[in-house]
């Protein structure tokens, strides 16, 4: 799939008068680029780079090379790719959602890949004893959500299936999960939308009921992203990103306990929490086909109906040309 463009990177812009010496230095910079650098992987809690984090594949594979790995948290996908998009990180994963509205915000960001489906790991809770049976009863309601979250895709495709409008609920917009739940329970909204991990722990320990998963409304992907310009100086290293990904993957598609054990002190989450989450998911990446493009571009026409993305975007344009998975 054709990239219609390039981002320059920051050298060009400040080497001034020197631009032609470094034009001749480049090339040999970025055939070394693997030998003297670190990668810097952005994640959120509980998802394969969290595995993958907890096993030391990585590093182990990257040690021969002189690559380092720095692992760097973020609360959820749209300060993860503001990282990214800034230079503070060079790879990471984000939801459905927010890469479209980090696209939309013109941040230089591309697809890499694609995690499986995961509709159950999305929904939207209300209090057992609120009153509110299904989505149409939430007509006139504060919601808790947040601004690109794939949650807030769920909410927008749930209330359309149930005859309403987004306009139909109040938006209560909160920066992260934790704040999201704290609105519920102090009563100051009705509904929340939330995502595994945060999710299951509400489901678990909380006296909530889901009105609506992803089943049947929005597949709930997440995304490995990076920028343009890291990928293409620096390719063989994301490919073993990749694979030790997958290594990862498949075994924690057929371990969900021993997930739930690896990640509990890593996120500071119970086990019991995890293996919920862990066993409604398929851990796998796969390489960024035209359906799942179409997915992704009727999210963002979507959010582009809602008034919530200022213009038009095409999707395609910011997939990388080139598929780096095993």
């Amino acid at each position: 799939m054709a990239r219609s463009f390039r981002f320059p990177s920051r050298r060009a812009f400040t080497l001034g008068l020197l631009a032609a010496a470094s034009a001749v230095l480049l090339p040999w910079q970025a055939a070394h680029a693997e030998s003297a650098k670190t990668l810097r992987i952005g994640y959120q809690k509980f998802n394969s780079v969290n595995i993958l984090k907890g096993s030391g594949a990585l590093e182990k594979a990257l040690e021969t090379r002189g690559v380092k790995v720095s692992w760097h948290e973020f609360a959820a996908g749209p300060q993860l790719l503001e990282a990214l998009s800034t230079g503070a990180i060079d790879l990471g994963h984000a939801a459905d959602a927010p890469s479209v509205f980090a696209q939309a915000a013109g941040k230089p960001v591309v697809y890499l890949a694609a995690e499986q489906p995961y509709p159950k790991g999305i929904g939207i809770l209300v209090h057992n004893e609120g009153g509110i049976q299904n989505i149409a009863d939430l007509k006139g309601k504060r919601v808790a959500t947040g601004r690109g979250w794939n949650a807030q895709y769920l909410l927008a495709l749930a209330l359309q299936e149930a005859g309403l409008s987004y306009t139909d609920i109040t938006a209560a917009y909160v920066n992260n999960a934790a704040d999201a739940i704290a609105a519920l329970q102090s009563g100051s909204v009705q509904a929340v939308t939330l995502w595994d991990p945060f999710l299951a722990a509400a489901e678990k320990k909380l006296p909530v009921r889901n009105l609506r998963d992803g089943q049947g409304l929005t597949n709930n992907r997440t995304f490995y992203l990076s920028t343009a310009e890291f990928t293409d100086h620096n390719g063989d290293l994301v490919k073993t990103f990749f694979q030790q990904l997958a290594h990862v993957s498949d075994w924690a598609n057929k371990n969900p306990q021993q997930v739930a054990d690896l990640l509990a002190p890593q996120l500071g989450i119970a086990p019991d929490v995890l293996l919920l989450a862990t066993q409604r998911r398929n851990y796998a990446a796969e390489a960024i086909t035209p359906e799942i493009v179409a997915e992704q571009q009727k999210l963002a026409d979507t959010f582009l109906g809602l008034g919530l993305i200022p213009n038009p975007l095409r999707v395609d344009e910011a997939v990388y040309p080139q598929s780096l998975l095993p």
